[in-house]
């Protein structure tokens, strides 16, 4: 069995996925005219704009808190380091370009899943791929298929792999014993999880700017410390992603080293296209009440988790000078040394802090994807959620004690079927993105505050539920 994976995870990571989510993210920066450089300025119109949830949805800056609570993980921490560590900094650059792209393709997602999402029994919207797959494309297999794949990957294995970097760097920090910990952040994710999705959007709208801000505040003072050698740092980044000057680390393979490093370590840091954070999109509450709005809202946390918090690892790293070829120092252990580096001893204990308030905040973001994707299925209330939560608890308290190496490697191949199947049919839907795109835009260039007609739209008759974009459109 773990060869299968392993020859599926090559295929996928190897070929598909590295190649299609850049193709995708490039199409759709073509086909919606630069939307993330051009209408940058209305990914931030759109939050200060929101308002509070309401009896159906939350609101769209607590979507946005919770999509960050799955894309901001260890992957900041650990993932930039290895990018450094084998594409040298170079790969900081091309980790740029891809959140770029990412941008384009992150807008694309999350507008289709505001289209087609649905209320829930008890009247909570719902939505996600599985949603625009099954209405949109009149696929419903294929978003069953879909479904089983994210529950694996986001809403068990990897949760498994956050509860074990936690412990590994409790242990490491504070000499905390691994089931210890395992046994805190069950109880206290089972707190919030047992409180569903709302419950999830409340803890994640005052986590994940206070854990974001922090780490970015410690950023700004070093950069404000070491300010004579930050254009060096910059002119390093870019100089080695096109071999103009030697790599501080990752010298070997040079300019391909760090291309690919920087595209695999920025597409697993921000999630664009990997048909996750359109879960959560979906359960937002609109302002202004038309799906591009929250396209906005998700393409400025693809910007946000690499553009701000990746950059802030990897300019703390270099900075440091701890970045050294073939000293065997790399991934965590990378990080705490360059945080000690410039704040001494105590850059040890904040990296295990950081890595608790990362991790503990992607397993409540990761469970809040499987409960959309439960609702898919048929299986959003009662008994089933309630042993999909316990489920998800155990393999907390699992992946705290135990190795989840071979479980990560099926996680990926999940992962990758699913991204595989996302990417697929937001091509397919791309014709309905643009001309949502073309709406929204034209209507605030009128000097109005757009709104969703679904009249304009007779080619999506009996695919979106009428009633939600009834509601605000008179």
């Amino acid at each position: 069995m773990s060869a299968i994976i392993d020859f599926l995870n090559n295929i996928l990571w190897g070929y598909i996925l590295v190649y299609g989510l850049l193709g995708v993210g490039l199409y759709f920066t073509f086909r919606l005219k630069l939307i993330q450089i051009l209408h940058f300025g209305e990914m931030f119109r759109v939050i200060r704009s929101s308002r509070s949830e309401d009896k159906a949805g939350i609101s769209p800056f607590q979507a946005l808190t919770v999509s960050l609570a799955s894309r901001v993980g260890t992957g900041n921490l650990t993932g930039v380091a290895v990018a450094l560590s084998l594409g040298g900094p170079g790969a900081i650059f091309w980790m740029w370009m891809v959140a770029l792209v990412g941008m384009a393709t992150a807008y694309s997602e999350s507008t289709l899943a505001q289209l087609y999402k649905v209320k829930n029994q008890n009247g909570r919207y719902r939505g996600g791929p599985a949603f625009y797959i099954a209405r949109g494309l009149r696929a419903p297999w294929a978003g069953a298929l879909f479904s089983v794949f994210l529950i694996l990957a986001f809403g068990l294995i990897f949760n498994a792999v956050q509860a074990n970097s936690i412990a590994d760097a409790m242990e490491g920090a504070f000499g905390v014993p691994k089931i210890g910990v395992g046994v805190v952040i069950a109880i206290l994710a089972g707190i919030v999880i047992f409180g569903g999705i709302r419950q999830i959007a409340r803890v994640a709208e005052v986590l994940v700017p206070f854990m974001a801000i922090l780490y970015l505040l410690l950023a700004v003072y070093i950069l404000i410390t070491n300010i004579g050698q930050v254009p060096g740092v910059l002119a390093d980044i870019v100089g080695s992603a096109f071999g103009l000057r030697e790599a501080a680390g990752g010298a070997t393979g040079g300019v391909m080293a760090a291309l690919l490093n920087g595209v695999k370590r920025g597409l697993f840091s921000n999630e664009a296209g990997m048909g996750s954070a359109p879960n959560i999109a979906a359960v937002a509450t609109p302002e202004p009440h038309h799906p591009s709005s929250q396209g906005f809202v998700q393409a400025l946390g693809v910007f946000i988790d690499t553009i701000l918090v990746c950059t802030a690892t990897a300019v703390m790293i270099l900075l440091s000078g701890a970045l050294v070829p073939g000293n065997g120092v790399e991934g965590v252990q990378l990080t705490q040394d360059a945080l000690a580096t410039h704040i001494g001893g105590a850059g040890v204990y904040f990296i295990a802090i950081a890595i608790f308030f990362f991790a503990f905040t992607s397993i409540i973001g990761n469970y809040s994807y499987a409960e959309n994707a439960m609702t898919f299925l048929g299986m959003g209330s009662g008994l089933p959620i309630v042993l999909m939560r316990v489920a998800v608890l155990l393999m907390v308290l699992w992946g705290a004690y135990e190795s989840v190496a071979t479980v990560f490697n099926a996680a990926d191949a999940s992962m990758g079927l699913m991204a595989t199947i996302n990417l697929i049919a937001i091509v397919l839907l791309s014709g309905t993105v643009v001309k949502l795109t073309q709406d929204y835009l034209k209507q605030r260039k009128a000097g109005e505050l757009p709104v969703f007609h679904a009249a304009d739209y007779p080619e999506l008759a009996g695919k979106i539920d009428h009633t939600i974009w009834h509601e605000k459109n008179g």
